[in-house]
């Protein structure tokens, strides 16, 4: 079965960190650029970042640009996500998912395959 599995949410208190992974199962990840995306009930899902099939290239939105950083060990099939520095309006679930990235364009295309996706929760 072809599938992204995150792992890696929690709750943690304003001004933590997580590192949250994507691990591709039934397909081999190198071949692929990989985003991030949240989403919080009542409202769109938003992008967040990516990262290229190299790892030479990656892309942040403004509000987490300085905190997240993404990066993949293709020997492991995984995409990691280090958040620090969260905030309350980080909180949502996260979702990982194939995509198109580059560095001036950001995340485009289709999405064709997705995870679940990880429960993050940043309170005091």
């Amino acid at each position: 079965q072809v599938q992204l599995v995150e792992s890696g949410g929690g709750s943690v208190q304003p001004g933590g960190s997580l590192r949250l992974s994507c691990v591709a199962e039934g397909f081999t990840l190198d071949y692929y650029a990989i985003a991030w995306f949240r989403q919080v009930p009542g409202k769109g899902r938003e992008g967040v970042t990516c990262i290229d099939k190299s790892g030479n290239v990656s892309y942040y939105k403004d509000f987490v640009k300085g905190r997240f950083t993404i990066s993949r060990d293709n020997a492991k099939n995984t995409v990691y996500l280090q958040m620090n520095n969260l905030n309350p309006e980080d909180t949502a679930l996260y979702s990982c998912a194939t995509t198109g990235c580059t560095h001036s364009s950001g995340i485009y295309g289709s999405h064709d395959v997705w995870g679940r996706g990880t429960q993050v929760t940043v309170s005091s």
